[in-house]
């Protein structure tokens, strides 16, 4: 009989004696064989060698299993890997990337406009920027006074000053933001990466989140897996010198033959049961974490930084969320050296709100402000001094915008109808503005973006085609942008 590597192969109940196996209640079923199986009862084994070898180091896809799709990348890629910067809560784009003289003139006045309805009440008259804009670089560029250092890189950034969202509500808005859907349960983007590109490191993950301390509102399943296997969920990586609890390795002499038992354990399994997702997942997991305990460790030690680098990315700053956000930056850089393909940045805590300044916008904004500007200007001027910013894309966003009119007296109301990001790095055109907002900054008037569009984008400098990234799952093909999106050429070089 000839066997196929191609499916796992299961014989009926007419199966002659020696084709029969024992189960262990003693009743007599029949034999799965799978591709693992038959190569290894092969030439004493030597076929599984070198077959697992192949498959760990080139990550091919087959059926059911926990690797990438084949064919990919679809196209050239421009950059390898994605810092994503997440402004918890929503920054205020009128304060920050999108001026709007009107707003001097009718500081104080009832709003002029139709104001749409929003998750709160006690909407108030119109409310000038406390902040003055300057034209920063060759580009001219105006940027607030929120952000002095930042803009000392806009030439290098794609300022976006359309962008929407379908939700007004913090929960729903971030997972719609991180997942392209305002349900809860989806994959993350960072996890659609991993599950297109694998990973370069196999001793770190794929996509990993630097908790400042803030744990975005819809909590992990922001950074979840979602229906693609779990080995591409992110790992969270806290704020304290060890990132991950329990990392070091205990001086036990048994520790190696436990482990090498529970290899031997984890192959008997897949040969009798196939290839099952969940346990193909938990054994990634489980060798993940244990190269980790070498790999995170060493990657966590900055003793090897100058003292001129840990100045630059606010580190010595007396303001103590700078120097939490510094070290998340120093780390992000760090990461990206060692190939991992999604890394993103929480908010720490400011002793107040995260940018969502329903009251006190002068200094709340002020405060988180304070907390980023620094280590986001070091960490972009730390990848081009070493090579690494033609190779990475850094992305600056929050889940939507704040309105133009105040709320009480001197907050502002959640905006999802306009709202400003920008993009930096391999493939983006830098010292762009795209898009335009009406003349309050309330609305997106031209070339409006919405979420799908970013993701598309997003996935194109990594050499996805975003159409053709899809998993299967309940009766249809899923991916990130669902049925949307398109790329965002304007700002490509």
């Amino acid at each position: 009989m000839s066997f196929s590597i191609r499916k796992s192969l299961s014989f009926s109940s007419k199966m002659k004696p020696e084709q029969e196996r024992t189960t262990n209640c003693g009743q007599v079923g029949p034999h799965l064989l799978t591709r693992r199986s038959v190569l290894a009862r092969a030439a004493c084994g030597f076929g599984s060698v070198a077959l697992s070898a192949m498959l760990a180091k080139e990550l091919r896809a087959t059926e059911g299993n926990i690797d990438r799709p084949l064919q990919l990348p679809h196209l050239v890629p421009k950059v390898s890997r994605i810092i994503f910067l997440y402004m918890d809560g929503g920054v205020s784009q009128v304060d920050s990337f999108d001026p709007k003289p009107r707003l001097d003139r009718d500081n104080g006045k009832p709003f002029a406009m139709k104001k749409e309805p929003t998750q709160f009440n006690n909407a108030g008259n119109t409310l000038a920027s406390p902040w003055k804009f300057r034209k920063y670089g060759e580009s001219g560029t105006e940027v607030s006074d929120l952000f002095p250092m930042m803009a000392e890189h806009v030439d290098d950034f794609a300022v976006i000053r359309s962008m929407t969202s379908d939700f007004s509500e913090h929960t729903n808005a971030n997972f719609f933001l991180h997942t392209g859907s305002g349900l809860q349960g989806r994959p993350s983007m960072g996890a659609w990466v991993g599950y297109g590109l694998g990973s370069e490191n196999q001793d770190l993950p794929g996509f990993v989140v630097l908790n400042g301390g803030l744990t975005p509102p819809g909590g992990l399943d922001n950074f979840n897996s979602g229906f693609l296997p779990a080995a591409y969920q992110a790992s969270v990586f806290q704020r304290n010198r060890q990132l991950v609890a329990n990392i070091k390795s205990p001086e036990r002499s048994d520790r190696a033959r436990k482990r090498k038992l529970l290899k031997q354990m984890d192959a008997i399994a897949i040969e009798n049961m196939g290839r099952l997702d969940p346990l193909e997942s938990a054994i990634a997991n489980y060798e993940l974490a244990a190269r980790m305990q070498v790999a995170v460790p060493e990657l966590a030690d900055l003793s090897g930084e100058t003292e001129a680098t840990r100045e630059a990315y606010g580190l010595n700053s007396q303001f103590e969320p700078t120097k939490i956000y510094g070290r998340q930056c120093l780390l992000a850089r760090r990461l990206c050296e060692r190939g991992v393909r999604f890394i993103e940045l929480t908010c720490p805590s400011v002793n107040g709100d995260r940018w969502d300044q329903h009251s006190n916008l002068k200094k709340g904004h002020a405060n988180n402000a304070r907390a980023v500007d620094q280590p986001i200007a070091a960490l972009l001027g730390d990848l081009k001094q070493r090579g690494l910013m033609d190779e990475t894309l850094v992305v600056w966003s929050g889940e939507f915008g704040r309105t133009p009119f105040a709320q009480g007296s001197n907050g502002r109301d959640h905006n999802p109808f306009g709202f400003s990001m920008w993009m930096a790095g391999g493939g983006i055109k830098g010292g762009t503005v795209f898009g335009e907002t009406d003349e309050f900054g309330y609305k997106a008037i031209r070339d409006r973006v919405e979420i799908h569009d970013l993701h598309a984008t997003m996935l194109h400098l990594l050499g996805i085609e975003h159409t053709r990234l899809t998993y299967r799952w309940s009766g249809r093909d899923m991916r990130l942008t669902d049925v949307h999106g398109r790329v965002m050429e304007e700002i490509l070089k």
